[in-house]
């Protein structure tokens, strides 16, 4: 009871700021199963253009709200949730971060003499002589020494040292954990296409985020995806006009300015058109009722 009196207190508002006129240019109001696609130029878009249906269509068609924007405080979500029966969607994705690699440790290869000798202390340098070097040969020794050094050699050898322990066992490797693979990112479709298989209409921005020209941005392939998947659902173009001068990007009190909602005549994907070509004449359907 409350979200239906809190409903005809934002029509009133917004008939009382906007006019809310609807429009019916290529088709009649209806109550059959349609995606209504339309210009975005303001957050008051989504309101606008559920204000200029009649009644019995208000209460089956969905408009797609920006979840970061409409469900940011209670009251917003209220509103969108109890009021609009909106659906939430995703505009931002989380990008997983990119792990930088780990330093590659470089073996330096040996020092030279040179460095070597360089890295010594004074003391330990040894400073080159002007002396004649050393013979390489060592002289005999005298012969009267020779009987000394031969009793010497002719002691027993020493006894042979114990044999080394063998080895210790390397301890066993840890056994590694297995990779956790990243979790799919979600579909930004898969509310849209959940609330057309429920039987529900809905009302989409195909440009995903607000402009600031007259004219709209490039499509984006959302609405191509719903249309071949739902072909039996009637597409709708919209013009909404002026309502960016209503609420312009950055504020939040409205400017009282009549506005209208103009609906063309119904699209349908063409047997063996391309994504790009029917975005794109989906957009200049939109465009031409600018004019009319």
């Amino acid at each position: 009871m409350l979200a239906k009196l809190t409903g005809w207190l934002l029509l009133g508002i917004v008939r009382l700021l906007t006019g809310a006129q609807a429009r019916w240019y290529g088709c009649p109001p209806k109550a059959e199963q349609r995606i209504y696609f339309a210009n975005h130029q303001s957050h008051a878009d989504l309101v606008m253009i559920w204000a200029a249906l009649p009644e019995e269509l208000r209460s089956i068609t969905r408009p797609i709200a920006a979840r970061d924007y409409w469900a940011n405080t209670p009251i917003k979500r209220w509103i969108t949730t109890e009021v609009f029966n909106a659906v939430y969607v995703e505009r931002q994705t989380t990008a997983a971060a990119t792990a930088s690699p780990a330093p590659v440790a470089v073996e330096a290869p040996p020092p030279t003499p040179v460095a070597r000798a360089a890295a010594l202390s004074p003391a330990e340098r040894i400073e080159p002589s002007m002396e004649p070097l050393l013979p390489l040969t060592t002289p005999e020794p005298p012969a009267e020494t020779v009987p000394e050094a031969q009793g010497r050699l002719d002691l027993p050898e020493p006894p042979a040292p114990p044999p080394a322990p063998p080895p210790e066992p390397p301890p066993p490797a840890e056994p590694e954990a297995p990779a956790v693979a990243a979790a799919p990112a979600p579909d930004p479709l898969a509310p849209l296409v959940e609330a057309l298989r429920s039987g529900d209409s809905i009302i989409i921005f195909p440009e995903g985020t607000r402009g600031h020209t007259g004219e709209p941005q490039k499509f984006k392939s959302g609405l191509y995806t719903l249309a071949t998947m739902f072909p039996e659902v009637v597409l709708v173009p919209a013009w909404i006009d002026n309502v960016q001068r209503v609420m312009p990007k950055g504020e939040i009190v409205p400017v009282p300015i009549l506005c209208s909602v103009t609906f063309g005549a119904p699209l349908r994907v063409e047997e063996g058109e391309e994504r790009r070509p029917f975005l794109d004449r989906a957009r200049a359907a939109v465009i031409a009722l600018r004019d009319v």
